[in-house]
């Protein structure tokens, strides 16, 4: 069965148009990585929460601020390993620059040594264009930038 990570796209309105927050993967597998590899902050629910407890809970523990405003659901997309994920949007502000993450994940570093490493989850999250962030973002995640940019469109008209 494939797993399930929920999320939030945060995003807001600039001058040319709107805006993403997405996060980098930390860890030394993507350090040298950029194009196609950043993603919403999301994660995978705890027993009795709703999507929308994880995705503020995600947030949180990815970026060190709790989001608040409403969500509106964007749907579910599957990833190409399988995952499904089902990410929110919401209008927000946040210096991207100052985020922490605090949550960290287990990796035996350098691969075959046997020692086993932390590294944070998210290692940077950035705000970029639409344009921009359709570059940067997973391929299967990028069908979210298209749902974002429709209820936006459907809402100034």
């Amino acid at each position: 069965m494939a797993s399930c990570s929920v999320g939030i796209l945060m995003y807001r309105l600039a001058e040319e148009g709107a805006e993403v927050l997405l996060v980098h993967p930390g860890g030394p597998f993507w350090r040298r990585k950029d194009l196609g590899v950043w993603s919403i902050p999301k994660g995978e629910p705890q027993p009795g929460e709703t999507a929308q407890e994880t995705a503020r809970r995600e947030f949180a523990e990815e970026l060190g601020a709790v989001p608040s405003g409403p969500l509106v659901p964007l749907g579910r997309i599957r990833q190409r390993a399988g995952k499904v994920v089902e990410a929110f949007a919401l209008r927000g502000e946040l210096e991207a620059e100052k985020a922490r993450c605090s949550s960290e994940a287990e990796l035996e570093w350098p691969r075959g040594s046997g020692h086993i490493r932390r590294f944070p989850e998210i290692d940077q999250a950035a705000w970029f264009s639409l344009p921009e962030a359709r570059l940067r973002i997973l391929a299967a995640q990028g069908e979210l930038l298209e749902r974002l940019e429709k209820k936006l469109a459907d809402e100034s008209a």
